[in-house]
């Protein structure tokens, strides 16, 4: 029972960071019905970023300066340059195909993708940047599992950030043109919307999301690369598909879901079979869930219809 515990508190961890990344796909393709693949390396930019930043602060001396200050710099940093690399992707590489057919976006999202991971490599190498150890490691004891304070301010955050976003979607103007947009983007237009203003906010949104991820990822894994964004946004679009694609509730529930399956697999299941199936196979179970989803049910646990599109 302590394994399944600890397994399900990971789980929620890592899931809470599936679901920030999940958001951003489903928030892109509710409004224009595309599939970002670019947003997973949206990510990465914002991981490989805050590291710098942390590292350029940090220096030599670790105890120089306050560990979560030094973390909320590099978060503010992050947060408008994966804004920006969002805002020129929608810019100069989606916008122009707003009415092509859909498999023209898709493929300029996988090169937009590449794109991005050569550029990272240029400027950062190949190489893991790893993050400083300035965060002092404070565990509590949850019966005979154990939580770390890093793990309670992930899922608290994204808690709070998943709330605000909903608010945003669902009490402000912006959300309302959102939502009049994903159901109808001719008729929002005509109505007043402005669609580019609309689709480009659902970017900024998303890639702040993204960055954020980033962020947590790097601290609680301890390591940036240039390719971390390719699995991590495999990950969160399959989070997307189970949680049902285009609901943002659904892309919160899926993301859970999907980082306790991972948890339950890599750990619990594994400790059954004597570590056949352990943490080398964690991926194996998100993929097994991506293909039994699109089986069974291809609108996903909470799905919605989207209006058509021709």
């Amino acid at each position: 029972m302590d394994i399944l515990i600890q397994q399900l508190i990971n789980g929620i961890t890592v899931g809470s960071v599936y679901a920030l990344v999940a958001l951003g796909y489903t928030m892109v393709y509710g409004i224009i019905g595309l599939i970002n693949f670019a947003h997973g390396d949206v990510v990465m930019v914002g991981a490989m970023l805050a590291t710098t930043v942390v590292l350029a602060m940090v220096g030599s001396d670790p105890g120089g300066s306050s560990a979560w200050f030094t973390v909320i710099v590099s978060l503010l940093a992050a947060i408008p340059a994966c804004m920006v690399v969002g805002w020129i992707a929608e810019r100069y590489a989606y916008r122009p195909l707003l009415r092509a057919p859909r498999l023209a976006a898709l493929i300029t999202a996988i090169g937009v993708s590449f794109i991005i991971q050569n550029l990272a490599m240029m400027i950062w190498g190949r190489n893991y940047l790893s993050f400083p150890h300035i965060i002092e490691p404070i565990i509590y004891q949850l019966g005979g599992a154990r939580i770390s304070q890093l793990q309670i301010i992930i899922i608290l955050g994204a808690t709070i950030i998943m709330a605000g976003l909903l608010m945003v979607v669902h009490r402000t103007r912006l959300g309302t043109a959102m939502r009049a947009t994903a159901q109808n983007r001719e008729v929002a237009g005509l109505m007043g919307v402005n669609i580019h203003t609309v689709i480009s906010a659902a970017f900024l949104i998303g890639s702040a999301l993204a960055a954020v991820a980033g962020v947590m990822v790097t601290t609680y894994y301890g390591v940036a690369q240039y390719t971390m964004g390719f699995m991590l946004g495999l990950k969160a679009f399959t989070a997307a598909v189970l949680g049902g694609i285009g609901n943002l509730g659904g892309a919160m529930l899926g993301g859970l879901l999907l980082g306790i399956i991972e948890s339950l697999g890599a750990g619990y299941i594994g400790d059954l079979t004597n570590g056949v199936f352990g943490s080398n196979y964690q991926d194996v179970f998100s993929f097994i869930v991506l293909i039994l989803v699109l089986v069974f049910r291809p609108s996903g646990l909470l799905g919605e219809r989207v209006g058509d599109r021709a």
